[in-house]
């Protein structure tokens, strides 16, 4: 009898050693199973979840030597973010499940570490509060506001003024949803609302909204193009398109005047028949041909998997697991210790291969590991 074909899970994959790795388990052991679960798994069989590490698992970096190239130099310039670090803190929500403190812990390890926040609009701490945790820490902190256009223009409108206020300095549209992603692991669980205690404060006060209680987020397969160009005529801030995989829709972002893309396959958690977000971007990269810059996220559980993603074409990249791993194991200070060591193992490998700073990285340093990579300098 043929056995019956499974994807391997995320949970046969290995995890990460070191900080990371101990962060993961601290974190395990402290939050509820359900919520461990809400924040480990993806969609479907969790296949696109796996590959998103075993993609990195699979590359190897061909360094360059006496390059006379000194210590290299960690800083990056984006729109929204004119002084920043190679690694920014991804969107995710609920962080208020994994400690109290919430997104304002985070917040505030992300503004010492100089990196991008990119808060959620499913945050369970309204974006006011987490710019001003911030921003209690560095004046200039960037903090941007990930955001769903929403099927009616008014609730859209209004969370695009939320975040003005409050200081945010780009806003990043998740394109990838039009419908929620199936997760097998809450729907086990029954978990499809927030416990008590937790809300999505984004989401109060909205038109529509029942009274002290918050507007669900909307899906919808109807918006399009027209929809991001109404938006960005309704704001001066920049604008990022997240959840990018296909070339043509990098070039057609491009040409509609986004501030950049991210490509991303939502951590795993929408589509689980897409490829690896890493395994997308050299072509995204490609396809945008420098007009702007091209961000990743998923799967990113080292300083190799940084320097590899910048070889690639990647500007920065972005962490959300790890994130929610140290605020689970030690609030604030957790988050600090997964943003210093990712940055402080890019820089070391950084140095490893050669290189100036971020930019000073080229694709051919990046070939598949085991002999077939090295076929090609034969």
């Amino acid at each position: 009898m043929t056995p019956e074909f499974r994807p391997p899970g995320p949970e046969e994959v290995p995890g990460p050693g070191g900080l990371l790795g101990e962060l993961r388990e601290k974190a395990r052991a402290r939050l509820d199973p359900v919520h461990w679960d809400y924040f480990e798994g993806g969609a479907g069989a969790e296949t696109a979840l796996a590959e998103n590490l075993r993609a990195f698992a699979r590359l190897a970096l061909l360094p360059r030597v006496l390059r006379g190239a000194g210590p290299p130099d960690l800083a990056v310039r984006l729109p929204g973010a004119p002084a920043a670090g190679p690694v920014f803190v991804a969107p995710t929500a609920f962080h208020t499940l994994a400690h109290p403190e919430g997104e304002r812990a985070t917040a505030r390890a992300a503004a010492a570490a100089d990196a991008v926040m990119v808060t959620s609009m499913a945050a369970t701490t309204a974006v006011a509060d987490v710019a001003a945790a911030a921003r209690e820490v560095r004046a200039d902190a960037a903090v941007w506001f990930q955001m769903y256009l929403q099927p009616r223009a008014g609730v859209t409108e209004a969370l695009v003024r939320r975040a003005e206020q409050a200081g945010c300095t780009a806003l990043v549209v998740t394109a990838d949803s039009p419908v929620f992603g199936r997760h097998s692991r809450d729907d086990r669980n029954d978990f499809h609302r927030l416990p008590p205690g937790h809300v999505t404060q984004n989401m109060l006060g909205l038109p529509g909204a029942p009274p002290g209680r918050p507007l669900d987020i909307a899906m919808s397969p109807e918006l399009s193009w027209a929809d991001l160009r109404r938006l960005r005529a309704a704001t001066g801030l920049p604008v990022w398109v997240k959840g990018v995989l296909h070339p043509a829709d990098a070039r057609l972002a491009a040409d509609e005047g986004a501030a950049g893309v991210i490509v991303s396959n939502h951590g795993g958690r929408q589509l689980d028949a897409v490829p690896a977000a890493v395994e997308a971007l050299p072509a995204v990269a490609e396809a945008v041909g420098g007009r702007i810059p091209v961000l990743l996220d998923g799967g990113v559980r080292s300083g190799a998997d940084v320097v590899a993603a910048l070889a690639l074409g990647a500007a920065a990249v972005g962490v959300g697991r790890p994130v929610l791993w140290g605020l689970a194991a030690s609030g604030e200070a957790g988050v600090a210790q997964v943003l210093a060591e990712l940055t402080g193992q890019a820089r070391h490998v950084l140095t490893l291969c050669g290189a100036r700073d971020c930019r000073d990285l080229t694709p051919d340093q990046v070939v598949p590991r085991g002999p077939e990579g090295m076929r090609r300098w034969r």
